[in-house]
């Protein structure tokens, strides 16, 4: 959530970048104006409250000594005033937590303010190539085939058996399958602990504050599966819970930078296309995936990305996928993201590519949410930066690394993954 105080201080930058994510040049001065409206309301509404409040004080000990002077009638009168000014201050405070609330509302739903580098666009064909592959395609048998036919062949994961105990897009992995799957969540979390990040096991349900705190709520309402008894969510990414260990928490500097993941399984009550974009592993509603998270000083944040990202390609090329990298356009941009690169692999037998991580930057945007501040060098409270990355989503690198190394003599596992799953080859 972006601060009133940079609102107010930034309207012309506000018009022009808010642009770049597709919103009517009117439509965002509108929204502007009015919640600037608003804070003027609200600011001449304090001012008159501790008015009201400071001549109030100072009739009290008025009173009282009019009493002792036996100025009774003045001292009637007086009190009548104070009922009168305390009746106006009522009336203003009610009005002060409307004012209030219509404020909160328009910037619950104010995006972030995307990164000067983020290119204008609609969609995900807009988003700019950031680091194109460095590899070779995979070049397949004639008779290679996809994913979903690989998985029922070497009885690796049953899509029906899924359906017949949840529904569809809740995938049930065996044997092998699911062998590899918990190989790979323990080769990223193994990564990320050499890369020093502190392993968190977080709960899988969050409550409203917490989805609220990281952009989840109103955002992606409608994509987020909600127990209405409990008032609770289940998790869209451990993004949510992790990073908010710290809500309400004020670090001091010699705190950065904090480094944390976690894996979890994640829900997602995506909508989607039909056909082969969306079947197999390609959308899954459950899914598992190691999350990395950072929080960071405002100065170093843009380099913490950079190492995030050099971070996610180290896994993907220890796993011997061919990958890109892209820049997402200001229409792909999530909606509390400042800047943000995807990373996409490739999938040979489908002849398509994957997106299986995003790593961002959000800024100050999820820690004002949060309340999350630290103390610079002059004790003077700031906003941290907050930071994660998909390291990695599974499901997308399991339709690769099953496509791409499949053989006549069975699927091939890389190198770096066989100390993991114990095996070299699925056959």
């Amino acid at each position: 959530m972006l601060t009133i105080k940079f609102i107010r201080e930034n309207q012309d930058l506000l018009v022009e970048r808010l642009q770049v994510r597709n919103l009517k040049a009117e439509e965002i001065i509108d929204m502007l104006t009015n919640l600037i409206a608003l804070d003027d309301e609200r600011r001449e509404n304090q001012t008159q409250s501790d008015q009201i409040l400071s001549e109030n004080n100072k009739a009290a000990k008025l009173i009282g000594q009019l009493y002792k002077e036996g100025n009774r009638d003045e001292a009637e009168t007086l009190k009548d005033q104070v009922a009168e000014r305390k009746e106006k201050t009522n009336a203003l405070q009610e009005r002060q937590q409307t004012v209030k609330l219509e404020m909160e509302k328009i910037l619950l739903n104010l995006p972030n303010i995307p990164h000067p580098s983020v290119p204008k666009g609609n969609t995900d064909e807009d988003n700019e190539l950031f680091k194109p592959c460095a590899t070779p395609l995979p070049i397949l048998p004639d008779n290679a085939v996809p994913h979903w036919d690989l998985v029922q062949k070497y009885n690796l994961i049953d899509f029906e058996l899924g359906v017949k105990i949840t529904g569809a897009g809740f995938p049930l992995f065996r044997g092998k399958g699911a062998r590899l799957e918990r190989a790979l969540i323990n080769m990223f979390l193994d990564e990320a602990a050499d890369a020093g990040f502190e392993e968190i096991v977080p709960p899988l349900l969050v409550n409203e504050a917490s989805a609220r705190g990281t952009g989840q709520l109103p955002d992606k309402e409608g994509q987020m599966y909600y127990m209405e008894k409990d008032d609770l969510y289940l998790i869209p990414t451990a993004e949510v819970p992790i990073t908010n260990i710290y809500r309400d928490v004020i670090l001091d500097e010699k705190d950065f930078p904090i480094k944390l993941t976690g894996y979890t399984p994640c829900f997602r009550r995506e909508a989607g296309a039909h056909g082969k974009e969306v079947r197999g592993l390609n959308r899954v509603h459950q899914f598992d995936k190691v999350e990395i998270v950072q929080i960071e000083h405002p100065d170093k944040s843009y380099d913490t990305l950079m190492e995030m990202i050099s971070h996610v390609e180290g896994l993907l090329q220890k796993l011997e996928l061919p990958y890109r990298i892209l820049r997402l356009c200001g229409g792909d941009l999530g909606f509390t993201s400042a800047l943000t690169f995807d990373f996409e692999v490739y999938s040979a037998a489908q002849k398509r590519w994957l997106e299986v991580s995003s790593v961002s930057n959000f800024e100050t945007f999820q820690s004002n949410r949060l309340k999350l501040r630290y103390r610079d060098d002059n004790k003077k409270m700031q906003l941290a930066h907050t930071l994660n990355g998909s390291a990695l989503a599974l499901a997308r690198i399991v339709a690769a690394l099953l496509e791409n190394n499949q053989t006549g003599e069975g699927i091939k596992i890389p190198e770096a993954l066989q100390k993991y799953t114990g095996f070299a080859v699925i056959n």
